[in-house]
């Protein structure tokens, strides 16, 4: 698998990290409750289909991705920086 790092260009797979949902850059606040804590840290989903992870570009930019992607077919659709992602 190929993916699209927007600084780099197309790579291989193995100069990324898949660091899990990209829906973790979105922390509950500090005040939040306990229960909504746990749930942050301990329950994921695990979608079949279209879904947004998160990636870090360990062997070439160090850049943080937001990567779209098909979880069945393995399709790549698209990547941002996430730092863009999060506007």
């Amino acid at each position: 698998m190929r993916l699209p790092c927007p600084v780099c260009g197309e790579r291989d797979l193995r100069e990324f990290t898949c660091k899990g949902a990209a829906d973790a850059l979105h922390r509950p606040d500090p005040d939040a409750g306990m229960d909504v804590w746990d749930s942050y840290m301990h329950l994921r989903d695990n979608p079949a289909g279209t879904a947004k992870e998160l990636w870090f570009h360990r062997a070439g930019c160090f850049a943080w991705l937001v990567v779209t992607r098909n979880t069945v077919t393995h399709e790549v659709i698209g990547a941002e920086l996430a730092s863009e992602a999060r506007k």
